[in-house]
């Protein structure tokens, strides 16, 4: 069996669920993989080169022999009507080795982000199984013209294909208004790079309570200040590239560190005192279910979270602290501080979120 996969990030992007979902499908059926990077699906924006020059997550990721990685090239005129003819020209190669890697073997369909190129791969490969793995909400991404033309490409794509995938709750209860099989996968986490938990005995007066991530739009800084200032003594790590930066004066006591690999990222990670996830609650944000929730977890970490995505429905999770609004973060850290984790339910929690267990238990193929 082959994969043709349209993904929303980049081969080289740090490993997210694109990456673990073709790894577990050669893992799966020892089937070749055709992955397909994205282009760019919106006008250009003032903010796209204020990000030139800010360092990205990426990594210099060799393909294995079972994977194929082509980048389509195109103008980026995607919600212009006629845009398809346009950029189609430039296509023809992409979808000529699309047609061939299909054809010779019995094939599946993947799309990971909605494109006038996915809706095309489609039509031409429409009597195979195929999947739209909805993982975020993708018109929130956009605005004006943009937005209309990328929740009516989605709308199309989502009525048409074999299954429809969703990554968490809220977008489940979108997709299911359209139809009525769509399935819940939550996001995972890959057990095989975690480091060898390292459990301190000593206890340090100042606690390090940190995040690892990327820092955007929709990071919480008013909430990460609030934090800093009600732990004085106490070090807030920030670790990762920052596209938003803060335009309040930062505490003494936040502390921020450049992005570094992720095998780095999860050892930074076990010098934490609380894992935080500090994100407003937005229409973006309601879409998400952070992998770094299911990383924190798997280290031991108690995790503490703004209430937003799906983190709201954890709030009677083991290990897990939410801050509502109004609520004083101060006491919310201090009984995060005091939980301790139990080495087997923290095995059992790792074992029964791992990316393999989410595919396999969706039965997609």
């Amino acid at each position: 069996m082959r994969l043709v996969y349209l993904s929303p990030v980049s081969w080289t992007s740090y490993a997210q669920r694109p990456h673990k979902f073709v790894e577990w499908f050669h893992a799966s059926t020892g089937g070749d993989v055709l992955w397909v990077d994205p282009y760019p699906t919106r006008f250009p924006l003032l903010s796209d080169f204020r990000r030139l020059g800010v360092q990205e997550s990426t990594i210099n990721r060799q393909s294995p022999a079972w994977l194929k990685v082509i980048t389509p090239p195109a103008l980026p005129i995607e919600p212009l009507p006629g845009s398809g003819m346009i950029n189609g020209i430039m296509w023809r190669p992409v979808l000529n080795h699309i047609d061939t890697f299909a054809h010779q073997s019995q094939a599946m369909l993947v799309i990971g982000k909605p494109s006038v190129l996915a809706l095309a791969v489609f039509d031409r490969l429409k009597d195979i199984t195929s999947v739209y793995d909805a993982m975020d909400n993708f018109p929130c991404f956009y605005s004006g013209f943009s937005r209309l033309a990328m929740r009516w490409r989605e709308q199309k794509l989502a009525s048409r294909v074999t299954q429809v995938l969703t990554s968490s709750t809220t977008l489940k209860q979108r997709w299911s208004d359209v139809r009525p099989d769509v399935q819940r996968v939550l996001n995972g986490l890959d057990a095989s790079v975690l480091p060898t938990r390292q459990i301190s005995t000593l206890a340090r007066e100042r606690k390090i309570l940190g995040y690892v991530g990327t820092i955007g739009s929709w990071f919480d800084w008013e909430w990460i200040i609030s934090l800093a200032n009600a732990r004085p003594v106490d070090i807030v790590r920030l670790i990762g590239p920052i596209f938003s930066p803060s335009s309040y004066a930062l505490p003494e006591n936040i502390e921020i560190l450049p992005p570094c690999p992720h095998q780095e990222a999860l050892i930074a990670m076990q010098d934490f005192d609380v894992g935080l996830i500090p994100f407003k609650n937005t229409e973006l944000t309601a879409s998400v279910d952070p992998i770094k929730y299911y990383e924190y977890r798997a280290l031991g970490l108690p995790v503490v979270s703004t209430e937003f995505g799906e983190m709201t429905f954890r709030n009677d999770e083991e290990g897990t602290f939410l801050s509502k609004k109004g609520q004083e973060i101060n006491s919310l850290v201090q009984k995060a501080l005091l939980y301790r984790s139990d080495e087997e339910k923290t095995r059992q929690f790792t074992d029964s979120n791992t990316w393999e267990a989410r595919f396999t238990a969706a039965r997609i193929m």
